[in-house]
């Protein structure tokens, strides 16, 4: 069912989850202006369209597959399209993660979305499954292919 939530629990959601929310947006997307955009439309259908959640785990990973949607469609939409990139930047990162995160961002969507989604955001493949919609084979191969395209790039760097 359907409903509202109340302006304390969504305070307490966007202060929980917006960073995990856009962090997700820039992965897919790359660019700040477009995963701010996500970002908002998630939380807006978090107030006008939310199930009842369980836990606060089940709120987070309804968040992450709602950002994983609005992210796809943006992708697919005539404007991504025909927009030239003006500006390549990446989230703040510490100067000693600064090689590693542009690694994991040259990496492939379907490596780089399971590697975020475990190594940054802290999630079980299973729950990874769930949000990307996905068997968890499929996600365990993802990862692992993803960590030896990592392993292979940053090894040549060195």
């Amino acid at each position: 069912m359907k409903q509202t939530v109340s302006a304390g629990q969504f305070e307490a959601a966007y202060d929980a989850h917006s960073g995990a929310v856009y962090r997700l947006a820039m992965v897919y997307l790359g660019r700040p202006a477009d995963a701010e955009d996500v970002t908002q439309e998630v939380f807006v259908r978090l107030l006008y369209r939310a199930p009842a959640f369980a836990d606060s785990g089940h709120e987070r990973r309804w968040l992450l597959r709602v950002t994983a949607n609005l992210c796809r469609d943006q992708l697919r939409g005539f404007w991504r399209r025909r927009v030239t990139e003006l500006e390549d930047t990446l989230p703040a990162a510490p100067p000693e993660e600064q090689e590693a995160l542009a690694a994991v961002m040259a990496l492939p969507e379907q490596y780089k979305l399971p590697i975020h989604l475990h190594y940054y955001e802290g999630y079980s493949v299973a729950e990874i499954g769930e949000i990307l919609k996905l068997g968890q084979s499929a996600v365990k191969m993802r990862l692992k292919r993803g960590r030896e395209m990592l392993k292979l790039e940053l090894e040549g760097s060195l």
